[in-house]
């Protein structure tokens, strides 16, 4: 007698080899990592057009309004919108001289010169700082984020600046402001990112700290570097609050705050009353040119740092 064993049927049973995955297979991303689809990419240039249309249209508004007759001016009631009658009277009569041309100059040089003293006082501090077995190197480090949460307030600081000697003085607009512990933090990780090889061979081959900063370090680290001096100097460039407290003298204001008295306190700059009360010149006219006036350099500088920002900013901040 022959017993029959019923072999199982593999056509029903569930193919596992099928649903087990590949180990050369492709690994599943996430969603945020797919190819994103038509009405995705036309949702996302929909936003951007109407975000840098809200960015622009202001602009774009006090830009022909600067560069507009008295007579339009009058005709629209206000801001101009459409170009037409173009003159550059506003800009000739700022640039003349008086003292929208003072303020203007009086900014360039304490941002010039403000730029460049916290600068050098932010990278000597950092690289300081990023020399672990330095002296005092955990000391100091732990001092500067102390500042970042406790502050001496206001009026601390003015009576500080005020037994120093320093109102009425161009050193009140950039001392008390010189230094940002989170651009020195900044520096210090780029410079603790650079390869310990390429010191320690500047050091075998008789190079000191100094020799070492100014032709390793600094070189390697030009995107860093400009980033941040585009931060000191935009900070310089728009500064108004210490002018107002500090200085007393009329003709050592910045531009901000000759801005400020245009546009908010409707004074008329010193040299421009005569055109404006005759009638040659429109007030708003003038508001919108020195708003222009102090856009300028910030617009011409940033296409030039925009391509070293991101590696400047994220290059120590991540690992790997």
């Amino acid at each position: 007698m022959s017993t029959v064993i019923d072999k199982p049927d593999r056509s029903a049973a569930p193919d596992r080899a099928a649903s087990r995955p590949s180990p050369w297979a492709a690994p599943e991303r996430p969603a945020w990592e797919e190819e994103p689809s038509k009405a995705g990419l036309a949702g996302k240039g929909i936003v951007l057009t109407l975000a840098c249309f809200a960015i622009l249209f202001p602009l774009w508004i006090v830009i022909v309004t600067s560069l507009s007759s008295k007579k339009t001016i009058d005709a629209t009631g206000g801001l101009v919108v459409i170009p037409k009658d173009i003159t550059f009277i506003a800009y000739q009569e700022l640039l003349s001289g008086g003292q929208v041309q003072r303020a203007a100059l009086v900014s360039v040089g304490v941002t010039l010169v403000g730029t460049l003293f916290s600068m050098t006082v932010s990278v000597l501090s950092a690289y300081g700082l990023s020399r672990v077995g330095s002296l005092g190197h955990r000391w100091f480090l732990m001092l500067l984020l102390a500042t970042m949460f406790f502050g001496a307030g206001l009026i601390p600081t003015y009576l500080l600046v005020q037994a120093l000697g320093l109102t009425d003085t161009y050193l009140a607009l950039i001392l008390p402001s010189a230094v940002s512990v989170f651009n020195i933090l900044v520096l210090r990780a780029f410079f603790m990112g650079i390869s310990p090889e390429l010191t320690d061979s500047a050091r075998i081959d008789g190079a000191g700290d100094w020799r070492i900063l100014w032709t390793i370090v600094m070189p390697l680290s030009r995107a860093v570097l400009a980033v941040i001096a585009l931060f000191y100097a935009v900070g310089y460039w728009s500064a108004w609050f210490n002018a107002s407290i500090y200085l007393t003298d009329q003709d050592m204001m910045p531009l901000q705050n000759v801005m400020i008295q245009l546009v908010q306190k409707q004074e008329r700059p010193v040299g421009l009353a005569t055109q404006i009360n005759t009638g040659q010149l429109s007030p708003l006219a003038v508001q919108m040119a020195v708003m222009v006036l102090a856009l300028v350099p910030v617009a011409v500088l940033s296409p030039f740092v925009q391509r070293h920002f991101k590696k400047g900013m994220l290059t120590g901040a991540v690992k790997g």
